[in-house]
């Protein structure tokens, strides 16, 4: 019994009941030694726990958020595009001749990836140096493209034959340099009709911002001025290119696919060749403008503006240079023929009409004539200084009177004045096709009240009653004018496109009396047979109408104006001529100018 209680004890209990605590302590080492030891592998387990997770996170990332953005990255390397800017179209006069085309030439381009290579900084200055381009300006275009965009960017145009050696040499050393030809915008006549045109650039950065919506890309080259600007959307085309296929080194594979460009229209206009050379002649080295239309349909035979400029300078990289020589001549991208100035006494037209049209002074007035006007204090003299005695409209409008003149507009008073002005379309913009145009001016009571804080005076309705004072007309604005009495009372609109519609879309009716009419062509061809205008008095020219115009510009010489139009019983032109601050009278400085621009043409235009 005991045997089998000592026997069973024993095996329930090995340990000596008074060893347990010794036992106890060694077990808890033994634990804590194996616990110590799988420390590590916990801590490692849950750091790369930690790590796949992030990883896991980031490819997923990766993958779903960004992975369109480094398969563009990665077909970018691999996909390379050689843009092909399109053919600006061509511009002619009336006749089919060239006023504006294009020619070859080279220009220089750049993968915007060349940034990543090294010596980039290096290759940049050197290619500044050989280009004569600022390196901003090259770093600048690589920023608006994007340095991973798969384009051509061109840094520079109108390379000569030693830059394109030069860079065909380099080419070997910067891996990413491209010379290429392109066509830029040639203007065979260089200066004339530089106003008219206008000129071509690239957009900057400003105006590609603006314009991206309408399909206009970096490197686009656009009307800045000018028949350019107003038929952009015309004469522009569509781009076209090659996609190519690229290994690492930057070597072409294969051809991917290939877009043919669309080239831009071809623009006529209604300018005359012959008549604007000799418009720009007849301006020689004076500051002014001249402008010729077709009375009949108001579209324009030649606009001269001088000074001047070669629009062929923007076709290439303008210098610091060159842009500082033009500054000293003076405004030379203002178009005087857009721009108002006192018209003088070519407004006795409107002036006599307002006399006649308003009843109060009806076509067989006759009013006496003096040295000068008493109007409010102010004396408004006659050119003369003595008056011409008793005149009607025909022998006033021949000798140019002041005072006659300034009886009818005082006598029909500033808002009659003023609303047949207005009729005549003074005082606002004519709507041709180029932007640069101004108003002119036809002042009122309230815009004195706003302007001086001073009311209407009979003084003023004088002043303007012989185009002097407040008001202000362009010479355009002026020949639309001349037109009315010599196409039988009807206002043009003026405007360069080729006439291909309707004639009534042109004009509209005046619905002037014919008594009117007839009084004002009687009153302005006495001015050429026997008054002021006697210049274009000439064999060489058919029966010929006109006004002449002398306008006070204090602290400088006076302007210079004479208009008028020809042949006298159905007239084919109108020609306007303004000499700014030239001194003299508008029928002996004005007037020559007129005939020699209708000498050229009626001698190249012979029916």
């Amino acid at each position: 019994m005991w045997l089998k209680q000592s026997s069973q004890s024993k095996w329930q209990n090995p340990i000596p009941t008074d060893n347990y605590s010794s036992y106890d302590t060694r077990q808890k080492k033994t634990n804590r030694t194996i616990g110590q030891q799988r420390q590590p592998l916990f801590i490692m387990l849950f750091v790369s726990v930690i790590l796949l997770g992030a990883i896991g996170t980031r490819l997923a990332f990766l993958q779903l958020m960004q992975g369109e953005v480094y398969r563009e990255k990665a077909e970018n390397n691999r996909v390379r595009i050689v843009p092909k800017p399109p053919v600006r179209g061509n511009i002619f006069d009336r006749k089919g001749r060239v006023l504006a085309s294009t020619r070859l030439t080279h220009a220089a381009y750049l993968w915007p990836m060349v940034v990543n290579q090294p010596d980039w900084p290096q290759n940049r200055k050197y290619l500044a140096q050989l280009l004569a381009v600022p390196e901003e300006s090259i770093e600048s275009k690589i920023q608006q493209a994007g340095y991973n965009a798969s384009t051509l960017i061109r840094i520079a145009r109108s390379l000569n034959p030693a830059q394109i050696t030069a860079l065909e040499e380099f080419k070997t050393e910067l891996n990413g340099l491209e010379v290429d030809i392109e066509t830029v915008r040639d203007y065979p006549n260089k200066e004339i009709a530089a106003h008219v045109l206008g000129y071509t650039g690239e957009l900057n950065a400003e105006e590609l911002k603006r314009r991206r919506s309408e399909g206009y890309r970096l490197g686009d080259i656009v009307g800045k001025m000018g028949v350019e600007a107003a038929y952009e959307q015309q004469l522009r085309g569509e781009w076209g290119g090659i996609e190519l296929e690229v290994d690492g080194a930057g070597k072409v594979m294969k051809v991917l696919g290939q877009k043919v460009g669309q080239p831009g229209k071809d623009v006529t206009l209604t300018l005359d060749l012959d008549a604007q050379k000799a418009a720009e002649a007849a301006l020689g080295e004076r500051i002014g403008a001249v402008v010729a239309i077709n009375p009949q349909t108001g579209g324009v035979l030649a606009m001269a503006s001088n000074p001047t400029f070669d629009p062929n300078i923007f076709s290439t990289q303008i210098t610091p240079q060159t842009w500082k020589r033009l500054q000293k001549k003076g405004n030379p991208f203002v178009n005087r023929a857009l721009r108002g100035f006192p018209p003088a006494s070519t407004f006795k037209v409107v002036t006599a009409t307002a006399g006649m049209e308003s009843g109060k002074y009806p076509p067989d007035t006759i009013l006496s004539t003096f040295a000068y006007l008493n109007v409010g204090g102010t004396a408004f003299g006659e050119w003369n200084r003595a008056g011409f005695g008793p005149m009607g409209y025909v022998r006033a409008m021949a000798w140019s009177s002041n005072t006659f003149h300034g009886q009818i507009g005082r006598g029909v008073g500033g808002p009659t004045l003023i609303k047949y002005a207005r009729l005549y379309g003074f005082g606002s913009k004519t709507g041709i096709e180029l932007g640069e145009e101004a108003a002119g001016l036809i002042a009122d009571n309230e815009w004195k009240m706003e302007n001086y804080d001073w009311e209407w005076t009979d003084g003023d309705t004088v002043n303007m009653s012989i185009g002097q004072g407040f008001t202000q007309a362009t010479p355009l604005q002026v020949a639309i004018m001349f037109a009315v009495p010599g196409n039988g009372g009807y206002r043009v609109k003026p405007h360069f496109f080729e006439e291909k519609d309707d004639l009534e879309k042109w004009r509209t009716s005046m619905n002037l009396k014919p008594s009117t009419l007839k009084t004002l062509r009687e009153g302005l061809r006495a001015v050429v047979s026997s008054g002021t205008g006697k210049a274009l008095n000439v064999p060489s020219l058919p029966p010929a109408a006109g006004k002449s115009g002398t306008a006070e510009a204090p602290p400088g010489d006076s302007h210079a104006w004479f208009g008028g139009f020809a042949p006298y019983d159905n007239p084919e032109i109108v020609v306007v001529a303004f000499a700014e601050h030239s001194g003299g009278g508008g029928g002996s400085v004005a007037a020559p100018m007129v005939r020699q621009v209708m000498e050229a043409y009626f001698q190249h235009n012979k029916k």
